[in-house]
């Protein structure tokens, strides 16, 4: 018969296991002896013992030694406090050699004092776009260890395919110099990152994609830069290239934007016509079918009106001024309603026309007619690259800058082409494990009693008994009734 104190005393190690479990230590060898609670952290005193193994020299017998100063472990944060394990390891000696060895343990790496845990909350972290101070500070560790992880990532390129439908643009790296990126149109994952936007650095890069492989991209979109659509025909010969629709509109805005200022500059500074065209700005740089009919006071007039008599009134100081926006705003309705031909038609006929602000515009959209044309027909523009592009500022904004590109380039690569899940949930509603239950009589009353009163909405019953009508019971999910 078991004494009072062996019963005790399993009972206290079973809690003690559970305990462990909690924290992240899943290694019975270690126990813990007790935990101080200081005003700026926890720390726990455990020691790590098991029975002598074999020497790893000479495979000779060893005995137990004695323990090795305690090893300062920074584990996960329990109850919200910065948590510090000090763990004694066992040592051990060989008889035969002499040699001492120490106890290893999965919680820690050999020669390492960062506990596993941290390493994995480190990684899944990096690829919350989080700086590496940021990251070392809610973990508290050092940001060598962060950097570190960081320089871990590796990520290959495979130059045996290359997608459909490729989309090109740069971005700013650093102190003005441009990097170069390419992107998966359809999955929006990173294709490569090039620290310049040379030809001969993007020649250099693509040409390691043989022929075969280069000749699958269909359609390659770029921004109105003319640096790329050369190279863009000799490294994909069989893909159409398509410009941003976003720069086409952009070029007609700033063209309309220049004449409207020469115009209102031939006006007195304090006269109505200049006040008009000063301050009503967006107003006439804003499609007219999206201008709104609510009435708000303008100083300008002194009145309560509507963007669209805003336009009236303006446009009547300005015969010059009426011409352009009504060519503007024709120009904008053919891009858009994608009538290409009207649209081309429209830039010929006033080409001699206008002034050189929109000559100038003209003359670069009838150079790349093909390319516009290809813009109005296919379902594809930089969108969603400009997007990315975005995140990359973000990215770079949060560092306050990156001094090292490579360093850069790894934390755009795990910010975009690595997808996480969302974990983003809500304990109270979140699903209830159950182990698998014997059916009984009273589980069934309790569970239809849950059923009427619409406590129990969604249940899976999984049970052991009987597999063929009821699998083993997974989970359930228990939640409020909607009112």
């Amino acid at each position: 018969m078991k004494s009072n104190h062996t019963h005790i005393r399993k009972t206290h190690m079973e809690q003690l296991y559970h305990t462990t479990e909690l924290i992240g230590i899943k290694d019975k060898n270690i126990k813990i002896l007790f935990i101080l609670k200081h005003q700026t952290h926890l720390e726990i005193r455990a020691k790590l013992d098991y029975d002598s193994p074999r020497c790893p020299h000479c495979q000779g017998k060893c005995i137990k030694y004695d323990f090795q100063k305690s090893s300062k472990i920074p584990i996960l944060d329990c109850q919200g406090f910065p948590t510090l394990l000090l763990l004694k390891k066992r040592r051990f000696q060989c008889k035969s050699c002499q040699k001492v060895t120490v106890a290893e343990t999965p919680l820690v790496k050999k020669n390492c004092q960062i506990s596993l845990p941290i390493w994995e909350k480190v990684t899944q972290l990096h690829t919350e776009n989080m700086t590496n101070i940021a990251i070392a500070r809610r973990l508290h560790i050092s940001v060598s260890v962060v950097q570190r992880k960081l320089a871990q990532f590796q990520f290959e390129h495979n130059f045996t395919k290359l997608p459909k439908v490729l989309s090109w643009d740069e971005f700013s790296r650093n102190k003005g110099k441009l990097a170069f990126i390419a992107q998966n149109f359809e999955t929006r994952s990173i294709v490569t990152i090039l620290d310049n936007n040379r030809q001969t650095t993007i020649k250099n890069y693509f040409y390691k994609y043989p022929r075969a492989v280069r000749e699958t991209v269909e359609v390659v979109t770029v921004d109105m830069s003319g640096s790329y659509i050369p190279i863009i025909k000799k490294l994909f010969p069989r893909a159409k290239i398509v410009l941003d629709r976003f720069h086409i509109i952009q070029h007609l805005s700033r063209a309309m934007m220049t004449t409207r200022i020469d115009i209102m500059k031939t006006f007195d500074t304090r006269s109505l016509p200049y006040r008009s065209m000063k301050n009503h700005w967006r107003i006439l740089q804003k499609d007219s079918r999206k201008l709104s009919l609510n009435r708000f006071f303008s100083r300008t007039f002194g009145q309560t009106v509507t963007p669209r008599e805003v336009v009236q009134k303006t446009l009547k100081f300005s015969e010059e001024l009426k011409f352009y926006y009504e060519l503007y705003q024709i120009l904008l309705f053919h891009f858009q309603e994608m009538n290409s031909k009207y649209f081309f038609e429209l830039l010929e006929d006033n080409l001699d026309l206008v002034n050189p602000a929109f000559k100038t515009v003209f003359k670069t959209f009838l150079k790349y007619k093909t390319y516009i044309t290809n813009a109005m027909e296919l379902p594809y523009s930089n969108a969603k690259l400009e997007a990315t592009n975005k995140l990359i500022k973000d990215i770079k904004r949060q560092a306050f800058g990156f001094r090292n590109f490579t360093n850069f380039k790894t934390k755009i690569y795990i910010a975009l082409n690595i997808k996480n899940e969302r974990t983003n949930f809500v304990l109270s509603r979140c699903y209830l494990f159950v182990y698998p239950l014997q059916l009984t009589k009273s589980r069934f009353f309790l569970i239809n009693i849950l059923r009427a009163f619409q406590l129990l909405p969604r249940i899976n019953y999984y049970f052991d008994d009987f597999s063929k009508s009821f699998p083993q019971l997974h989970f359930t999910h228990i939640a409020r009734p909607h009112r």
